[in-house]
């Protein structure tokens, strides 16, 4: 056990002081009722997952134009946050830290999800290729977006500004912009999805403009010490492409570096030719939470060779909802049922057990 001590070391993110340093990444789960507002079941869900250093609670739109799934949960309207407040006091009572992850889709959407008559947007008219279940119509393809004006980016900046307040009112100890997987901030980011013209879109370093000025607009609200970023080189989910990845997040890694972020969320890249984590140990001069493929004992090593200071874990906490004492008395982990992860309700949700020792 004591190879696996350096998991249990308290740490301290920015304003955000972690009991230890196993992290719950942030996953789509899709158990919010059908207007975005978190069920009871998912206050159940993270409470039970409370013991984690940090709970990253899955991605959560801004306003209805950039949700991207159904019964996706979202943080704009009173509602949501009386929703999530429920979330929030289950996790705190249990002594648990918890950050809201902040999603905006951008063109990835769909009319059959979406309330009538709003948009998909993007930064450049280009539709993804792909499809998204919808449960009104089944499997449909991406929408043809529309193209934000520079005055409608700015807009959006401030929207996620609204965001991170509007978590903070739900009792959330911070936010993660989410910049990974092919939504909105890495639209901008990303060569292939981005063609504009005027600020927001061109070399790396403007198309890094559009993340970094949400990072900073969150900031300027909730204080930056309870703002984190996550980000996932050579990334192509949802029809991303970029001329050269790892030099376009290198540079928006310089460019949030000076602001003081609480924490980095790395994933792993898909590509053998991008180690992420170097990548990010070299641009970015702060907290570093690493993700995926880790067990626990490759975890403690990470986190003793310094590739990381705290490890995120998804998959283990979907069928482990005390992962943290199994990792820490060594009992083996459960499966769980790939074909509940997304269907409504508490099946293959929360109602995973605890281990024994740990009831």
């Amino acid at each position: 056990m004591s190879a696996l001590k350096s998991l249990f070391v308290p740490a301290r993110f920015g304003e955000l002081k972690l009991a230890n340093r196993i992290v719950m990444a942030p996953m789509t789960r899709n158990r919010a009722l059908p207007d975005g507002t978190p069920s009871d079941i998912m206050a159940q869900y993270y409470s039970d997952r409370s013991d984690a250093g940090l709970i990253v609670a899955e991605g959560t739109w801004t306003s209805a134009v950039g949700q991207a799934y159904c019964r996706q949960p979202g943080i704009a309207t009173v509602a949501h946050i009386a929703g999530w407040r429920k979330v929030t006091d289950a996790v705190h009572a249990r002594g648990g830290l918890i950050v809201l992850q902040i999603m905006h889709g951008g063109r990835i959407g769909s009319r059959h999800i979406k309330p009538e008559g709003v948009d998909t947007v993007a930064p450049s008219a280009i539709r993804a290729a792909g499809e998204v279940f919808t449960d009104n119509a089944g499997m449909q393809c991406y929408d043809e977006p529309r193209a934000l004006t520079t005055e409608e980016v700015r807009a959006v900046v401030q929207e996620h500004a609204k965001a991170a307040l509007n978590a903070r009112a739900a009792g959330f100890d911070g936010v993660e912009l989410h910049c990974t997987s092919g939504y909105l901030p890495m639209q901008f980011l990303s060569s292939g999805s981005n063609q504009r013209t005027d600020e927001y879109g061109g070399d790396a370093s403007s198309r890094a403009r559009f993340p970094r000025e949400c990072l900073q607009a969150m900031a300027e609200v909730i204080g930056v010490g309870r703002v984190g970023l996550r980000v996932n080189p050579g990334n192509t989910y949802n029809d991303t492409s970029d001329e050269d990845s790892a030099a376009t997040h290198a540079e928006l890694m310089r460019q949030v570096s000076s602001l003081g972020l609480a924490y980095l969320h790395v994933m792993r890249a898909p590509l053998a030719e991008i180690d992420a984590f170097k990548l990010a140990r070299e641009n970015f001069d702060g907290n570093l939470i690493i993700n995926d493929g880790f067990g626990d004992v490759s975890a403690a090593q990470a986190l003793h060779d310094r590739t990381g200071d705290a490890v995120s874990f998804a998959r283990h906490f979907i069928g482990n909802p005390d992962l943290v004492h199994r990792m820490r008395r060594g009992i083996p982990l459960a499966r769980f049922d790939r074909k509940t992860l997304y269907t409504a309700g508490a099946a293959g949700y929360s109602d995973y057990p605890l281990s024994a020792l740990a009831k």
